[in-house]
């Protein structure tokens, strides 16, 4: 006999217990030189000073699923957790508290100071989200824990930029990028967030050199237009045929501009005239390559107008803007505005308006590196759950542009180039200083730091200790699974598939699962600003990391967003409670202490049904755990448990275990605690603290239920035709009681029951169910209506009539007076409603929904008085 579980279940008292007890037996960390098939999950890593929000939750909770599963299904399991350095986010936030508490910026302290203030920063606070994934549950292996700037990572990323440079696919060259005037960094085209915005199309007169006459041109960014370079037509466009190779005066500015021919310009759009500004539009850059214009920036690191824009100089882009409209309505240069949606990019990070512009950065070139990275999703190797997000992939790699992968940050990987000030020589190295190779002077280092994707694009290897030849490599590579959102399929998913193919010549993980949002009940995105965020860490204060886990696995499905509501979470804990409530009935009735299943020849028809149901089950689960259909293999769960499980079958049994000196009394207690054992087993991945908790109370092989076995299904545990008879038997008992339900009669008011079929030996059999959950005085069993009086209340289900006698269940003159009430409540509510709506003022005043919630209640209050009355007239008939 096992140990009692307490009255209630507390996880305050439970889960960190549990938790510590795992970490220290090392149940998370898999098995040296194991025969067993390898099971690896990189955790997708979390920013360091992040806190967990209900995105980690859901990314976290699916990956623990997994990997638990995984784990007791006989594999090698590894989950790597990490964090991750996120140069922008941590950088700053780290001057903010600099200039919060200090009253200083980056540049006051100077580089060595403020990075060690970084890494001050990160020993205080980079444990914080660590452990809060353990409060969630996490089965990650703590012994290897990375973080993208630990030795070991950082050594992996000096040798791929190396590599990458050595091979020409990184290369340094002055490109239109996207540049952020807050952040005072380039971004890559994945950092980019475009939200439609309503603008202005500005139509501009471009006057004529030496003429009378003008062109027109329409601009939504007017202050560009001090570094415009050239003016484009299409080299079709009849209307400008004469004008191509004229100049035309910058207004404004006074420049003198060339008008060119281009391919580029769409003759249907606009006017057919495109201004050239090349230093501030990646396609206008592009038009200046082919014409080899001049490229004027004419933007500051802050979005300022610089020296090349006059009296603009110092201005902010957008006051320019709106001087420079006046000034251009001053000069009559100004055709007409137009009101204009658009697409405007901004920063993922701070929101800020991104600025193109050309810079001096360090790229990727990605053509080569895409080849390869589309194959492998083309031909199923790497495989995205649900597989809609391949296209998405496959769109973004074939119109993939190289990638910018310099910051002008100092919190990162810097880059390893090194400059030599006296004769202008460059080395790409990766050790730590250089001296130049031609002249011998100590070299000075790039001041920019490397894109912090760069280093996350490495992680499924790069954590496994490439670039040395590991064991760890070797066993784990390629992972099995990665579990991430469907928001940064190109910010990391794509990065870490070309890298894997370029520098371990294997894709990194065979499946990408794909989640959703978590949103409000509303279906919002949570987000600070509507203020509807919701903790976790509150959330499992009050609820248990159980209950949250449940609601988050609960509904989910590949690719979808999904809905969070307090309502859920609640309804999460409520199972957790019924559980415990039934394995505490379960335990407290329990005197075997092995766990087995008896022979067939001693199991009754309802232990046959549970065992076969519960057979079923564990098929089903496996399978939809298999193809990572987590939400389909909970919903089952639930059902078995609270409803065969919890509301038939322990309902079914409880005669048996009541009856001490019965025969069958030990078989009921093996069948229940096998079945409960075993179904805590496949709930255990989405809710371990509960499961663990009252495995360990009740017969069981094993120290754990983390290391236990995950069960199987047995052709053993196959019983279909009892399971059917036995479903035709509770078909009889549901019917029943809907009936007895219908009527308003108690169970307290017991009946004589008459069940009228061929089936004599099934019903007779399950006649001790009729009086125990249906109410039945006594149950007789015939072949036909003999001896039934002809006023008895009649059930009809699949296999057999059922009749109990009206004057059984009702006790007419009570039942006459209470419908009588019933009429006078009904009547006079009807008399109400229709004295609100023959009342003008009320019909004319009210609005409208009202008046239609009363037409709707006097509609009702009808139809349920029409039922009164007949069932008045029944009785009455009777009586």
């Amino acid at each position: 006999m096992s140990n009692e579980i307490n009255k209630t279940y507390n996880p305050k008292e439970v889960e960190d217990r549990l938790y510590q007890g795992w970490v220290e037996k090392g149940y998370f960390t898999p098995e040296e030189d194991s025969k067993k098939e390898p099971f690896t999950i990189v955790i997708p890593p979390p920013n360091v000073t992040g806190q967990l929000h209900m995105g980690h939750a859901l990314d976290e909770t699916l990956q623990d699923i997994l990997i638990r599963y995984k784990r007791m299904a006989g594999y090698n399991a590894l989950w790597i957790p990490g964090t991750d350095h996120a140069g922008i986010a941590t950088q700053i936030k780290v001057e903010e508290v600099l200039r919060k508490e200090e009253g200083k910026t980056r540049y006051d302290l100077g580089r060595e100071k403020f990075i060690e203030k970084v890494w001050d920063w990160k020993k205080l606070y980079g444990s914080r989200i660590i452990n809060q994934l353990k409060k969630l549950g996490s089965s990650c292996d703590w012994t290897r824990e990375r973080f993208t700037m630990d030795e070991g990572c950082s050594k992996a990323v000096k040798e791929v930029f190396v590599s990458l440079y050595e091979k020409g696919l990184i290369y340094q060259g002055n490109r239109i990028i996207n540049w952020c005037p807050r952040c005072i960094t380039a971004l890559s085209d994945a950092e980019v967030e475009y939200t439609e915005q309503a603008g202005h199309f500005w139509h501009i007169k471009y006057p004529i050199k030496d003429s009378d006459g003008f062109v027109e041109i329409a601009t939504t960014r007017p202050e560009t237009l001090l570094g415009d370079t050239a003016v484009a037509v299409n080299p079709e466009d009849e209307r400008y045929q004469d004008l191509v190779g004229k100049m035309l005066i910058l207004p404004l500015v006074g420049r003198e501009i060339p008008v060119i021919a281009d391919d580029y310009v769409d003759k249907e759009f606009g006017t057919g005239c495109v201004k050239i500004t090349p230093a501030h539009d990646p396609n206008d850059f592009e038009v200046g390559q082919r014409h080899n214009l001049e490229i004027i920036k004419v933007m500051n690191d802050d979005a300022t107008i610089n020296h090349y824009g006059g009296k603009y100089e110092g201005l902010d882009r957008f006051e320019a803007r709106k001087q420079m409209v006046a000034d251009l309505e001053e000069l009559g240069l100004l055709v007409k505005v137009k009101d204009h949606a658009h697409n405007v990019g901004q920063c993922y990070r701070c929101g800020t308006t991104v600025e193109p512009i050309t810079s001096d950065q360090w790229f990727v070139k990605m053509q080569p590196l895409a080849d390869k990275a589309l194959e492998v999703v083309k031909d199923g190797r790497v495989q995205f759950v649900p597989d809609r997000f391949s296209k998405t992939y496959t769109n973004w790699m074939e119109n993939v542009h190289d990638w910018c992968i310099s910051r002008q940050l100092w919190w990162g990987h810097r880059i390893p180039a090194f400059y030599c000030d006296d004769c202008g020589e460059m080395v790409v190295t990766k050790e730590d200083s250089a001296n130049c190779p031609k002249c011998g002077k100590e070299m000075r280092q790039d001041p920019d730091t490397l894109d912090t994707w760069f280093s996350s694009a490495l992680w499924p290897f790069s954590t496994l200790g490439w670039p040395d030849d590991t064991k760890d490599l070797k066993t784990f590579y390629p992972t099995s699974v990665l579990v991430t959102g469907y928001d940064i399929i190109f910010f990391w998913v794509a990065r870490m598939i070309f890298s894997g193919m370029e520098h371990m010549d294997k894709e990194p993980f065979k499946h990408v699962l794909i989640h959703g949002l978590v949103r409000d009940a509303q279906g919002r995105k949570m987000s600070k600003s509507l203020g509807n965020g919701v903790d976790p860490l509150e959330v499992i204060e009050e609820y248990g990391a159980d209950a949250l886990r449940f609601t988050l696995a609960t509904g989910n499905s590949p690719g979808n967003d999904m809905r969070y509501s307090t309502e859920r979470v609640t309804a999460s804990r409520n199972f957790a409670n019924k559980i415990w409530n039934a394995s505490r009935f379960v335990q407290m009735n329990l005197t075997i202490d092995e766990l087995k299943v008896p022979e067939a020849s001693e199991l009754a028809l309802e232990d046959k049904w549970i065992l076969d149901k519960y057979n079923r089950l564990v098929a089903e689960v496996t399978d939809n755990l298999e193809k990572f259909e987590l939400g389909v293999a909970v919903s089952k769960l639930y059902d078995f448990i609270w409803d065969e499980f919890c509301d038939w079958y322990i309902e079914l049994v409880k005669p048996r275990l009541y009856d001490t000196e019965g025969a069958s009394n030990k078989t009921a207690q093996y069948v229940l605690s096998y079945v409960l054992s075993n179904t805590l087993k496949l709930l255990h991945p989405f809710m371990p603290f509960i499961t663990e908790e009252i495995w360990l109370s009740l017969p069981h092989v094993g120290e754990s239920i983390v290391i236990s076995e995950w069960p199987k299904a047995c052709d053993c545990l196959a019983f279909p035709e009892e399971a059917a008879q036995m479903e035709t038997v509770m078909e009889a008992l549901k019917a029943v009681r809907n009936k007895r339900a219908e009527m308003n009669i108690p169970p307290s008011k017991k009946a004589s029951m008459f069940i009228v079929t061929e089936q004599k030996e099934l019903f007779t059999a399950a006649s001790v169910f009729f009086q125990k959950l249906a109410s039945a005085a006594n149950v007789t069993v015939q072949a036909d209506k003999t001896g039934i009086e002809e006023n008895a209340v009649a059930v009809i289900v699949g296999g057999a009539q059922i009749f109990m006698p009206m004057g059984e269940l009702v006790d007419f003159e009570k039942e006459i007076a209470r419908l009588e009430d019933e009429k006078k409540h009904l009547l006079s509510e009807i008399k109400r409603v229709e004295g609100k709506l023959s009342n003008k003022g009320f019909v004319d005043k009210a609005p409208a929904h009202v008046v239609e919630e009363e037409c709707a209640k006097g509609e009702k209050y009808r139809e349920m008085l029409d039922k009164v009355e007949e069932s008045l007239a029944a009785f009455k008939k009777e009586a």
